[in-house]
């Protein structure tokens, strides 16, 4: 099959030997492959593939199983499906342990599908399953133009919560008719004052996070009392400085969380939790897959670039 390969931290497509499904698992015939930054981190050198996950990139897919290994139920051959993975995604086959599939939902199309299965674990994960996001909160959404944004946004706004987002001017309208209730210019204005004012002074029960260090005092300043912090990146680095006294003032919780290294049995518990949970809204329109471009797979390096460069809106696919 072909997959795409990292040589010299740049993308390149190359013909290598297919998978083979083992213990637990199916291979599926990929039909689009999500792009995340994850990626971005691993082609730069920055975040290996844990222990026997496939080492060409890629964390979400959508295709068609072609083979399924020994001790799996519930899942055949010719099935239509959606995967969260640990690596491989950016290649004609993967092979995927079958607690992370996931059906495809009502009304989509396989291309559809393969936007969804990152963000919303990722999303669910935090913002249900451990900030506790409540109907009538506030939650605040960095990166609001992102897969993870564009996802954050919707869901929030689905479980009945207002939504704060920052975002590039450019793209504020777009995020308005995702849901978003007030769009902040990061580039232009401070996060924390303008989500205090919108709130009458209260502040944000929950932020989500892609930043890190450069947003970790600011994340605890914009915090309502009760608030929680749930940190999914660190584009903004890796250390920042703390005020406990600050957060211990607001009893403000902090969590910081990753997917990818997660043990199986963790993440089809949340893979499972999203299908009950969140493919209903899904399949009912409230939460759409929001795909700014799809390429050939041929073109992982460009999708990349787009990446970095920030332009697009939603997620960036790649069609093998």
């Amino acid at each position: 099959m072909q997959a795409i390969v990292i040589e010299d931290k740049r993308l390149v497509l190359r013909e290598v030997p297919d998978p083979v499904a083992g213990e637990g698992e199916v291979v599926v015939d990929v039909t689009a492959a999500g792009v995340n930054r994850a990626d971005v981190s691993q082609r730069q050198g920055f975040y290996p593939p844990p222990p026997g996950a496939s080492e060409y990139p890629g964390l979400e897919c959508a295709g068609v199983i072609s083979s399924v290994g020994p001790g799996v139920a519930g899942h055949h051959v010719g099935a239509r499906v959606a995967a969260l993975l640990a690596g491989g995604g950016y290649a004609e086959k993967v092979a995927v342990p079958a607690g992370q599939l996931l059906p495809v939902p009502t009304g989509l199309s396989l291309q559809e599908s393969a936007a969804l299965p990152e963000v919303s674990c990722t999303v669910w994960s935090n913002v249900v399953g451990i900030a506790r996001l409540h109907k009538g909160e506030t939650l605040l959404v960095h990166g609001g133009g992102s897969g993870i944004g564009t996802f954050a946004i919707q869901l929030g706004k689905a479980l009945g919560a207002t939504v704060v987002a920052t975002a590039r001017a450019s793209k504020h309208d777009r995020l308005r008719a995702l849901g978003a209730d007030h769009v902040i210019d990061y580039t232009t204005d401070d996060f924390v004052a303008a989500t205090r004012d919108f709130t009458g002074g209260r502040g944000a029960d929950v932020v989500l996070d892609i930043i890190g260090a450069k947003y970790l005092a600011r994340n605890v300043e914009v915090l309502a009392p009760d608030g929680r912090i749930t940190v999914i990146g660190m584009q903004g680095g890796r250390k920042g400085e703390l005020d406990l006294g600050m957060l211990m003032g607001k009893r403000g919780r902090i969590s910081a969380t990753g997917l990818r290294a997660r043990a199986l049995d963790d993440k089809a518990r949340i893979v499972a939790g999203v299908s009950r949970e969140v493919w209903p809204l899904v399949e009912a329109g409230a939460i759409k897959p929001i795909i700014h471009t799809t390429l050939p797979l041929a073109a992982a390096q460009e999708a990349h670039d787009l990446m970095e460069s920030s332009d697009h809106l939603g997620k960036i696919l790649l069609l093998p």
